[in-house]
């Protein structure tokens, strides 16, 4: 059985990616710090014989080589990350840490690895958010970086140490860029999981500002396969952009919600109703993706229509609602970001 390495592989994302790989018979070693956010919903149900949960923080470089020379993983996911902006306004030195120094560490365990003669490839998951706001058109992979929180700095920092590793000490990486991904697992400070947990509770759906802002949203299984892509086809030194093309206004986003679960008759309480609350310092106002080219080069596409995706979203928090019920509530309840 082939090894695979998952850094991260209790976040969302990673969550996700781990039962993908082991679903293809990968005997896949998950790192994680196991932090505020990890996921511990699932590791009951997996079969140890083909993963191995280790908890590790990839600032202990030491540690991390060791691992990776143990098990000589084909490929590494690097998903690794602090990821929520409201977090990285209150608070940016974990970001720094983990996004940017972790990252750094991760490098460098593979370039000293390299004179052992091992050498798998990396895929280093970035985000959208490096291009900043993106007042027309969509960012492809030869736009310019503009981050504008902590969170989306500390990822462009990272980004550009992988390209710089790439360039001088010839590792085999790439990185992928992607907009925002929806589906089971999510932790609910993010949005859509936030408002699905609201409307199972009766609660207020808060809104920033007037919830004009823009984000492109992608199925995290869809995510999973361009990932696997990039693995296997993806071209050293290459970044490669990951979208779906559907952009929605974030009150678009909860009333199309909100619709979903009266369709599915779900009740919807009196209390409620959107809210728009005070936006978050330096709000990007639109994210959009040019994703021309991985379909092209790579033949990868989403499959997932957001419609479908979003009810079948709405339909695995109401299957695992233990999943959120499990979640301390101090650590998503409180209002985060608003910090000057």
């Amino acid at each position: 059985m082939k090894n695979i390495i998952v850094t991260g592989g209790s976040g969302f994302i990673g969550s996700n990616l781990v039962n993908y790989l082991i679903k293809k018979r990968y005997f896949v070693i998950n790192l994680d710090k196991l932090t505020y956010a990890s996921n511990k919903y699932h590791n009951k149900i997996r079969n140890k014989r083909n993963y191995k949960l280790i908890k590790i923080d990839i600032n202990n470089k030491n540690k991390l080589f060791k691992i990776i020379k143990r098990h000589k993983p084909l490929v590494i996911f690097n998903l690794a990350a602090e990821t929520h902006v409201d977090r990285s306004i209150d608070g940016p030195e974990n970001f720094i840490k983990t996004n940017i120094n972790g990252t750094f560490n991760l490098l460098e365990s593979l370039r000293l690895l390299q004179k052992k003669n091992i050498r798998p490839k990396l895929v280093h998951i970035s985000t959208d958010e490096v291009y900043g706001d993106i007042k027309n058109g969509r960012s492809d992979e030869f736009y310019q970086y503009q981050p504008s929180s902590p969170y989306s700095a500390s990822k462009a920092g990272a980004d550009h140490l992988v390209k710089s590793y790439i360039r001088t000490y010839k590792l085999n990486a790439v990185i992928s860029n992607c907009c925002n991904n929806y589906g089971p697992y999510q932790f609910p400070e993010k949005l859509i999981p936030k408002m699905i947990s609201n409307i199972f509770n009766n609660k207020e759906l808060p809104v920033y500002a007037k919830g004009q802002n823009s984000r492109e949203w992608i199925h995290v299984f869809d995510h999973c396969e361009a990932l696997f892509t990039l693995y296997l086809k993806g071209k050293n030194g290459e970044s490669y952009n990951v979208g779906s093309g559907t952009n929605l206004k974030n009150i678009d986003l909860v009333k199309k919600l909100l619709k979903v679960c009266k369709s599915m008759g779900i009740r919807i309480g009196k209390k409620t109703k959107i809210k728009f609350v005070k936006d978050r310092p330096g709000h990007d106002f639109r994210y959009a993706l040019n994703s021309k080219k991985i379909l092209k080069k790579l033949k990868w596409k989403p499959k997932i229509y957001f419609e479908k995706g979003l009810k079948e979203t709405v339909i695995w928090y109401l299957k695992n609602k233990n999943f959120i019920k499990n979640i301390p509530r101090a650590n998503y309840l409180k209002r985060l970001g608003l910090k000057l």
